[in-house]
């Protein structure tokens, strides 16, 4: 199993994603706010703030939104490089860049100066530096080396009653059936391989609807016709990556929440449709007042919300709600393949 040791942040730490439309907006606010920032620093009334701040917009908008234009057509191969390299690349596109802009704006209006070249270079490395480290700082507050405290106390809560359950049920089928107790060892084996693995990277969403087809499948030993369940796939959907142990948690819970209490069962519903460039993923399973979803589905509902902001920011969207006698959750996440 994979040690605390071993699940290090840095293996997570990234460059920002600027294909998505919050680190797009981020990076927009951030580079705004550190020119009002420089704005009022240099003026030398409040009175000549504004006129502080056109002057630098003038300069900074352009560049800004060549950058992020370029960084977005660049993204694939950026993130192939190691992130100090990687650093260090967005440093050289954003000072060539800017150099470029400030010739060709220079030589339009005649005002081209190595000071202004110099200040400019200045004011760019500290802006792009700044969005850098802030980016590295939030990825570091989300990742799993963070959050991995209660990744193991779900893992811990999942093993003790699902194993002993699960060994029980093999145990009933070995002399009756054999080949299908021989199956459920496998599948009980991977699940866990699974779960005692490095699960930092995104994965592609076929391996998580096998997991949890596996998974089902060795509740279904012990539930028996009492556990029922829907798959309704889009086979456009299945390449698509997303974090490991997206699902399983979520259907943990509605077997536990919605299955086990009731004495007739009921049927756990997963649909997974892509649409254009997002994903949707909708999870139901009947409600039961008395189990009332509290603290084991609030472990990993919050868990997973931190991991989609983690890999998707703005784009990665958990909700749930109660309808019909139903609880159901919906997840929305950014359609990704590997670049």
């Amino acid at each position: 199993m994979a040690s605390i040791k071993q699940n290090t942040s840095s293996n997570l730490i990234k460059l920002p994603d600027m294909r998505n439309l919050g680190v797009q907006l981020r990076v927009l606010l951030l580079a705004n706010l550190m020119a009002l920032a420089a704005a009022v620093l240099i003026s030398v009334s409040p009175l000549h703030i504004g006129q502080q701040l056109l002057q630098i917009a003038a300069v900074l908008e352009p560049s800004l939104l060549a950058v992020m234009l370029l960084l977005f057509v660049l993204h694939g191969w950026l993130t192939r490089l190691p992130y100090r390299r990687g650093v260090l690349a967005v440093f050289i596109i954003v000072l060539l860049l800017v150099t470029g802009l400030q010739f060709g704006m220079g030589e339009f209006l005649q005002e081209f100066s190595v000071l202004a070249l110099v200040r400019l270079w200045l004011f760019s490395a500290v802006i792009t530096g700044t969005i850098l480290a802030y980016f590295n700082l939030r990825s570091r507050a989300l990742s799993p080396a963070v959050t991995e405290a209660r990744l193991q106390a779900l893992h811990a809560r999942i093993r003790p009653h699902f194993l002993y359950n699960s060994i029980n049920a093999v145990l009933s089928l070995i002399r009756t059936d054999p080949r299908r107790a021989e199956v459920a060892l496998e599948d009980l084996a991977h699940l866990f391989r699974v779960l005692m693995a490095d699960n930092r990277q995104l994965v592609p969403l076929q391996g998580e609807i096998e997991l949890c087809q596996q998974y089902l499948a060795l509740e279904k030993l012990r539930l028996g016709d009492r556990l029922r369940v829907a798959w309704y796939v889009d086979p456009d959907a299945a390449n698509a990556l997303v974090p490991p142990l997206l699902l399983q948690p979520l259907l943990e819970n509605a077997v536990y929440h919605g299955i086990e209490p009731a004495e007739k069962g009921g049927e756990i519903l997963i649909d997974i449709d892509r649409s254009g460039n997002e994903v949707r993923i909708l999870l139901s399973n009947p409600l039961h007042r008395a189990s009332q979803h509290q603290s084991g589905n609030k472990m990993a509902i919050n868990n997973i919300r931190e991991r989609l902001a983690l890999h998707f920011d703005a784009e990665g969207q958990l909700r749930f709600r109660i309808a019909d006698g139903q609880y159901q959750v919906r997840i929305d996440i950014p359609y990704r393949t590997k670049p």
